[in-house]
Parts: structure tokens; C-alpha cells; sequence
């Protein structure tokens, strides 16, 4: 498939990319290289491929949900301005 300058300027246009004028031909032959090789990526037999996410076998790494830290209320608040009942107490910004 082949890609003309006029097509090309709106593709320009339509990505909201500024090429100059002079520009255009250079452009139109590069988004037609870009199509040839999409079609030649087409051309290529997938059947029974299963999909991957990476190149490489991976599994997620998991770990325990549980609690390994905490228990210091009690500092955390002393930096605090104003605490109350155990938590930051703050301005009331909406009437």
C-alpha cells in the first residue's frame, strides 16, 4: 500500500503534528513502509500460537498479606498539629 502526500497531510493534521511542506514526501514514504510492513507481519501463520504477555515465561511473585509493621500510633500523631481520638484532626473546608 502506498501512501500519497495528501493522505499524509492529513494524517499530519489528524495527529496534530506540524510538518512542513518540504517535509510531506519524506513522510508519505515513511507511513508507506510502515504499512508494507504491517502487511508483511499479516503474512505470517499464528494459528495455535498462544498469546504472551512477555518474550519470557513469568509469574507475578506473591506474598503473604499481613501486617510486618505498624503499631506506633502514638509517634506517628506526636508530629501531628492537632490530633484527636487517635487521628489527625483537620480544618472543616466545606460549609
Amino acid at each position: 500500500m502506498s501512501i500519497d502526500i495528501d493522505t499524509a497531510r492529513k494524517v499530519a493534521h489528524l495527529a496534530r503534528i506540524a510538518v512542513a511542506e518540504e517535509d510531506l514526501p519524506e513522510l508519505a514514504k515513511d507511513l508507506s513502509g510502515i504499512l508494507t510492513f504491517m502487511e508483511q507481519l499479516n503474512e505470517v501463520d499464528v494459528d495455535g500460537i498462544e498469546p504472551m504477555t512477555s518474550v519470557t515465561p513469568m509469574r507475578l511473585k506473591r506474598r503473604v498479606d499481613a501486617v510486618t509493621d505498624g503499631g506506633y500510633q502514638d509517634k506517628i500523631l506526636s508530629n501531628a498539629p492537632d490530633a484527636r481520638e487517635g487521628f489527625f484532626a483537620v480544618p472543616k473546608v466545606v460549609e
